[in-house]
């Protein structure tokens, strides 16, 4: 067993959660940094560029789905063996070698495809000269990125959040750091933008791979087609719903696009914009969602599941607490951040309003995130996927466009509210019926 393991399974489950998503914090917010980055620095060449970020923020959010849900395959499996002393040194080498295949396959494709597809979403003229000029190197990057992926799921599922913590802020760091340089300096404009990604990646893939060999993490079976069959089953089980739960809100986020873009540039960019401030603003969150899982795995197969339950109270405690000041952080400073990602008036003025409306729900996505990972750890990813579905096309997407044709860009913010408040009450009813909200008392209790 790796020497980077740590028993998730005694001691206050505050501790244990605190200890795996603080490090994560950082770790996300580097990361989300650099599309807040690609925005700054696109917006300064123009509203082209930073309508482009628009349609490709979450299209590629949705592919890089795909090593989400991978890597909280990896997690699942591989925390839940730690938890019942099962060997789980064969199933990360397993892990990472499916994620590299899936992860060429599916460049692959996307690459043949964004043309279309952005034309279908409504990209035309200026706006897809530039979407063309920074999807190829994006799509040379998503096999390294899905390397480091798998790599810092393994670390997370055997306790450790500090490693995968510090490979994302490194690469964050230096994909910034290349920004301005390959975009203005070089004069590469867009294409700079990606060409930075993928330098970036590139570099902490090799890392990632070198460290997780380091520390025992990944570890080099001599037979590897030994128990594969197995594997894949159990990495797909988890993997495979995990891979489509948590492409549902960005491909949602895409077809939301497509009814912002009935209303002109300025509202895509204003949209992109207010949506890359939430993300940061959801960084706790996200990072507890990461935090959760080897918990809840661990607790899970060492047949702790009152302890599992603690687990996700005190997670939606926190997400309650913490949406409220999220809350009356944006109602107060919209005007200001809008300001900070783009000068022109009209596209400030809709990331304004989207940021003054829907930051007083982002409690309720901090609900879903958090169960979904809770799920996927219990390996009932099915229900994650159903709650993340339900979300998006049930309540997000066909609010979205009818709110549109009332109500222009506020039917839009609202229908955002009520698919995150509603998904919020759904993500409590589920995880009441898999026994992980400790059914036999509502008294939270956080030892």
């Amino acid at each position: 067993m790796a020497d980077t393991t740590h028993d998730l399974t005694t001691g206050p489950v505050w501790r244990a959660l605190a200890r795996l998503s603080a490090p994560m914090v950082l770790g996300i917010l580097a990361t989300l940094s650099v599309g807040l980055a690609d925005a700054y620095f696109l917006g300064r060449l123009g509203g082209a560029p930073l309508a482009a970020v628009g349609f490709i923020y979450p299209v590629t959010a949705a592919v890089t789905s795909l090593s989400i849900g991978l890597s909280a395959g990896a997690n699942a499996t591989v925390s839940q063996a730690i938890g019942d002393d099962r060997n789980p040194n064969r199933i990360g080498l397993h892990a990472v070698g499916l994620g590299v295949a899936l992860a060429v396959v599916m460049a692959g494709v996307i690459y043949l495809i964004y043309p279309w597809l952005f034309r279908l979403l409504g990209a035309t003229g200026a706006t897809a000269t530039e979407i063309a000029a920074f999807m190829p190197w994006w799509c040379l990057s998503f096999p390294f990125l899905v390397v480091t992926m798998q790599a810092m799921a393994l670390f997370r599922a055997h306790g450790s959040a500090v490693a995968p913590s510090l490979l994302m802020t490194g690469a964050a760091l230096v994909n910034i750091a290349l920004d301005p340089l390959l975009i203005f300096t070089f004069d590469y404009g867009t294409a700079g933008a990606a060409m930075a990604t993928f330098i970036a990646r590139a570099i902490f893939a090799v890392i990632a791979v070198i460290y997780a060999l380091h520390r025992g993490v990944l570890v080099w079976c001599a037979d590897l087609s030994r128990d594969l069959w197995w594997s894949l089953k159990e990495l797909a089980r988890v993997g495979a719903p995990a891979a489509f739960s948590n492409a549902i809100n960005p491909a949602g986020m895409a077809l939301v696009t497509a009814a912002v873009a009935t209303l002109g540039d300025a509202a895509v960019g204003g949209f992109g914009a207010a949506t890359r401030v939430q993300q940061i603003a959801l960084v706790p969150m996200l990072a507890l969602s990461a935090g959760i899982g080897p918990v809840v795995g661990q607790n899970w197969g060492a047949d702790k599941p009152q302890r599992a339950a603690r687990t996700l109270q005190a997670a939606f405690a926190f997400c309650l607490a913490y949406g409220l000041i999220v809350g009356l952080g944006l109602a107060f400073g919209a005007q200001t951040f809008a300001g900070w990602l783009t000068s022109d008036t009209g596209t400030a003025g809709y990331a304004a309003a989207y940021m003054r409306i829907v930051g007083w729900s982002l409690f309720g996505y901090g609900f879903v995130v958090v169960a979904n990972a809770a799920m996927n750890a219990r390996s009932r990813a099915g229900w994650s996927m159903g709650l993340s579905l339900g979300r998006i096309f049930a309540l997000y997407l066909p609010g979205a466009w009818l709110g549109v044709a009332l109500l222009d860009f506020t039917g839009i913010t609202l229908a955002a509210v009520a698919a995150n408040v509603v998904a919020a009450c759904a993500a409590c009813v589920m995880a009441w019926h898999l026994s992980l909200l400790h059914p036999r008392s509502l008294r939270l209790t956080f030892t």
